[in-house]
């Protein structure tokens, strides 16, 4: 853990107190790629008065089809997270897809994540619990923001509060997802903080056949939305060129403008808890 968050009762206790950003590329591609990223994200962030942990994954294992990229793995990617998380001073938040990753994937991250379509999965909740690490979850796309209640009941049963929620849109019809901005308040009210992930509600699930599309340009919109309905942190995945990323890259934010973006939500930011 870093030394300013000795624990993870710490590092809950800050993301409740201030806006955050969970921020970095959708798959650790290459070690340079993700630690070039991070050093961006921290960057823009700090001259903008948010904190920031740095996002991303070892292994996509949602794919639309079986070609698509994965990750290089759970051994290689938590080193290069470790290495991450070293050079940079970052809290690192990762995917788990199954309980027996859970305890080795806590030794390196800072907050274990619950993908959106495994946010029901009873064993993989009780063994993130049990890390004591803090736990996100990703509202499932099929899921009603007041049926996170029992999701978040599982994880606290094990006796972990430090426990976020993420809204990530809900599917509206065929390849196309909506934002629901009603379920930031909703969630809220279980007494956890609340995400809103700005870039894969862009996402078109399965909309190029074997990958999903994504519409990046609406994300800055969908995230200024989401801090005037209360949001208290934004999940976006960015890349240093996101129509060569291998993975989500449609619905990726460019990392030269990265800066701007941060700029922009740290000012909502403010006018929203100046009122």
């Amino acid at each position: 853990m870093l030394n300013n968050f000795p624990t993870p009762d710490a590092l809950h206790e800050r993301l409740t107190k201030r806006a955050f950003v969970l921020a970095g590329p959708c798959v650790l591609e290459s070690f340079d790629l993700a630690l070039e990223t991070a050093r961006a994200v921290a960057d823009a962030a700090e001259k903008n008065g948010l904190f920031a942990v740095f996002k991303s994954s070892w292994d996509k294992a949602n794919r639309t089809s079986l070609s698509g990229f994965r990750g290089p793995g759970l051994s290689k990617g938590l080193d290069w997270l470790s290495r991450i998380k070293a050079a940079t001073d970052l809290p690192i938040v990762t995917d788990i897809h199954e309980p027996a990753q859970a305890a080795a994937t806590a030794e390196v991250a800072d907050i274990l994540q619950i993908p959106a379509f495994l946010c029901r999965q009873t064993a993989l909740l009780l063994a993130a619990g049990a890390t004591g690490r803090v736990i996100n979850v990703k509202k499932g796309q099929f899921v009603a923001p007041w049926d996170m209640k029992p999701v978040k009941d599982k994880i606290a049963s094990t006796g972990n509060r430090n426990i976020l929620l993420t809204e990530r849109g809900a599917s509206f019809g065929y390849n196309n997802l909506v934002a629901d901005f009603r379920s930031i308040p909703i969630m809220q009210g279980f007494g956890v903080p609340v995400i809103f992930d700005a870039t894969h509600s862009v996402q078109l699930p399965g909309g190029q056949g074997t990958c999903s599309g994504g519409q990046r340009e609406f994300v800055p919109h969908l995230a200024r939305a989401a801090i005037a309905a209360g949001a208290d942190g934004i999940f976006l995945e960015c890349h240093p060129d996101p129509d060569k990323a291998l993975c989500d890259g449609s619905n990726s934010w460019p990392l030269d403008r990265l800066p701007a973006l941060f700029s922009d939500l740290a000012a909502l930011w403010r006018l929203s808890y100046a009122s």
